[in-house]
């Protein structure tokens, strides 16, 4: 059998017996999904970590869960949110789609608007981190703006978490117009 590499993106099913590398289609599709599944994980898993700690009003548990949270939104969210687009794009030009197509247009406009409701949460993260690790490290209690920043908090995570469900809706149903 010979088993050449081939270095071109081929779809499987070659009779040649080469060993075909993934097709740039499907590597970008995994790409993108990938993208999209640590977006809406670490979103969710973020918003429960910082409920759960917010709820035990332990104000070294909520420096701990903050802290952490602000190196996952960084680390995780914001590495992701940058390749999206980047996946997005190469996937609808390879697939053939056009940017202008309805259901790519309706996506990244809640993509954007997402971005718009994020910004502003990782802001507040890292004041209620700043807040709770002062406040630990004094022995008092938190300050009253700290339930004020997460009240802001949690009110931006409804609409975003909202608009990735409709994005994802987006992308598996493809809709021509509403």
């Amino acid at each position: 059998m010979d088993c050449r590499l081939s270095l071109l993106w081929q779809r499987p099913g070659n009779d040649e017996g080469e060993v075909l590398l993934p097709d740039l289609y499907h590597f970008l599709k995994l790409a993108h999904i990938l993208g999209a599944t640590i977006l809406f994980g670490t979103g969710i898993g973020i918003a429960f970590f910082m409920m759960m700690a917010h709820r035990s009003r332990d104000v070294a548990a909520m420096a701990h869960s903050a802290g952490i949270v602000v190196i996952a939104d960084l680390v995780f969210t914001a590495t992701a949110a940058v390749a999206q687009p980047i996946t997005g794009i190469a996937l609808a030009h390879v697939a053939g789609h056009a940017l202008t197509e309805f259901w790519i247009v309706a996506s990244a406009a809640l993509y954007v608007f997402v971005g718009l409701c994020w910004l502003p949460v990782l802001s507040l993260q890292k004041r209620m981190r700043d807040m709770a690790v002062a406040a630990q490290r004094m022995g008092s209690p938190l300050p009253m703006d700290y339930d004020r920043y997460f009240r802001i908090w949690f009110i931006l995570g409804w609409p975003a978490f909202l608009a990735m469900v409709a994005i994802f809706w987006l992308m598996i149903t493809r809709p021509q117009s509403w």
